[in-house]
């Protein structure tokens, strides 16, 4: 899964890194503890091209009669996308891109304490994960929601969560958001192990108000 991810990459490089318009409204950046329920820079694309928009990290299905009408939908599993109610609509005509710089993840120690790691992009380019994206309106809120994407864990991945991010290499951008025609299902797949690397980080992380760069700096032995 992703439950925190962080995002250092300037406004101005990520418009020109997918071709897209900036929104003026886009979230502050560098963020390094990206949390659930914040807004989040999402690429989507349309007949006009592509745009670079804020949308609420946390996908709300068209019946929640309120954001915490149901379970927080932050991650939907590649497997199911296509069949779940609240995703199979999305899975067809609303994908997305949504950049970071990488991710967190969490393992635990014998006495049962998290212990976070740092999972980023081996050659050390942004990292682009998978969306889904939808409208939510009612009474006279709306939102533009999204979700990440998740496969399961490579063979490499899997020695600290069972669950990844599916990211995506610039060469499938098009497919995925639609641009390419049809097919984006056979996109949905583990990474390479190559892919990534990660390391073990400070636990100061473990909290949601925690920010700074420290939050990403390898932890001293």
């Amino acid at each position: 899964m992703c439950g925190r991810f962080a995002l250092t990459l300037p406004t101005e490089a990520m418009a020109q890194l997918f071709g897209a318009t900036p929104s003026n409204d886009l979230p502050p950046i560098p963020n390094f503890n990206i949390c659930p329920t914040t807004q989040v820079a999402v690429v989507t694309a349309d007949g006009h091209g592509r745009r670079l928009r804020p949308m609420r990290w946390g996908f709300l299905p068209h019946w929640y009669k309120s954001p915490t009408d149901g379970p927080l939908l932050i991650n939907a599993r590649a497997e199911t996308l296509a069949d779940k109610p609240a995703f199979r609509a999305a899975c067809r005509t609303r994908r997305c891109l949504i950049p970071a710089t990488g991710f967190y993840e969490w393992t635990k120690d014998a006495d049962g304490s998290r212990l976070p790691w740092y999972i980023a992009a081996s050659d050390g380019a942004p990292t682009v994960f998978a969306g889904i994206w939808q409208d939510w309106e009612q009474a006279d809120t709306m939102l533009t929601t999204c979700a990440i994407v998740t496969t399961a864990a490579n063979s490499h991945m899997a020695r600290i969560h069972h669950r990844m991010p599916l990211s995506l290499e610039a060469k499938d951008w098009p497919l995925w958001l639609g641009e390419a025609g049809k097919g984006a299902a056979q996109l949905m797949h583990p990474a390479p192990n190559s892919r990534f690397t990660y390391y073990r980080v400070d636990p100061q992380v473990n909290s949601n108000r925690a920010s700074g760069p420290g939050l990403i700096a390898p932890l001293a032995a």
